[in-house]
């Protein structure tokens, strides 16, 4: 009992006994059993991560995020769980869940959720989430490419009406309306052949001096491509900027300008969020946007 209350409640004994136990935990290599104490508080000590997006088109950007997620939970002696099936996130137990791709169809369905949830992603649905400034760094990206004089300034932004690309268009379209310039959005699937082929399939509309501002790195590694292949010069002539910041923006030729987002520090952020709700007995957290950084490389004049 001496021993409990040394590890769960250190208020509770006076420092002379802590430090008497403490060394005595030391000479004797104990640890604390994590799954009785799990089981002695009803829990599991397991969080379910479910990704409901297309990995193909996210891929290796949620690697990096699992690590953080894992890194966070790891701290606190739990466990992660991948789930890539909606309908199996209830077929095991757990204490939380932390979900990413959800969209407005999906709420429902996550209302039905008896444990505490996270989402990553923005969302105006209420519910509690972490994600990088997506409307900042489009911000911080329009600015620098009118700072180096890029006459037209173009955006490339991905099919889908989902909170974090509102975002990212309203930080490239309100910079352009700050210095009275009018916006240019092109919308189209997150692969990088579909951007290689819009360029391509348009490029005497494009002058020189322009820049394409995109909406992920797929998109940003596609526009590079179509520029090389018709013969224009990066970054003199044209300039690229990307967003995301993970791996693809390295294996670009040149390497890539990026709004680079802090995905393991998302996910450890995640990690605590979860737990601290789990704590609080599920009490709403609210929401944290995270700022990323412009990491200029070769696609971009500097």
């Amino acid at each position: 009992m001496t021993v409990s209350r040394v590890i769960n409640h250190p208020e509770q004994v006076t420092p002379e006994l802590k430090q008497l136990v403490e060394q005595a935990m030391a000479i004797l290599h104990y640890r604390p059993n994590s799954a009785a104490k799990a089981l002695a508080n009803n829990r599991t000590n397991v969080i379910k991560f479910l990704i409901l997006e297309d990995v193909d088109t996210t891929e290796p950007y949620y690697m990096t995020l699992l690590f953080g997620i894992a890194r966070g939970l790891d701290r606190q002696q739990y466990a992660l769980q991948l789930v890539t099936d909606r309908e199996h996130l209830d077929l095991d137990h757990a204490d939380g869940y932390i979900i990413t791709g959800a969209r407005s169809t999906d709420c429902q369905w996550i209302d039905q959720l008896a444990k505490p949830v996270v989402l990553f992603g923005e969302n105006r649905h209420g519910y509690d989430f972490i994600d990088t400034d997506n409307k900042l760094g489009e911000q911080q990206a329009t600015e620098y490419a009118l700072a180096k004089n890029y006459q037209s300034i173009i955006f490339l932004g991905i099919d889908v009406r989902e909170p974090f690309e509102y975002s990212r268009e309203a930080g490239y379209i309100n910079t352009l309306q700050r210095h009275q310039k009018v916006p240019q959005i092109h919308r189209m699937g997150n692969h990088s052949h579909e951007s290689q082929h819009f360029i391509s399939e348009n490029w005497r509309k494009f002058a020189r001096n322009t820049v394409f501002i995109c909406a992920s790195d797929r998109l940003a590694l596609g526009a590079v491509r179509a520029i090389q292949q018709n013969g224009g010069r990066i970054p003199n002539d044209f300039g690229v900027i990307g967003f995301d910041g993970v791996f693809l923006d390295q294996v670009s030729n040149p390497k890539l300008t990026t709004v680079k987002q802090p995905v393991v520090q998302l996910g450890e952020l995640l990690a605590r969020m979860l737990l601290q709700k789990i704590a609080q007995s599920g009490a709403q957290q609210g929401e944290l946007l995270v700022p990323p950084k412009l990491v200029l490389r070769g696609t971009i004049r500097t």
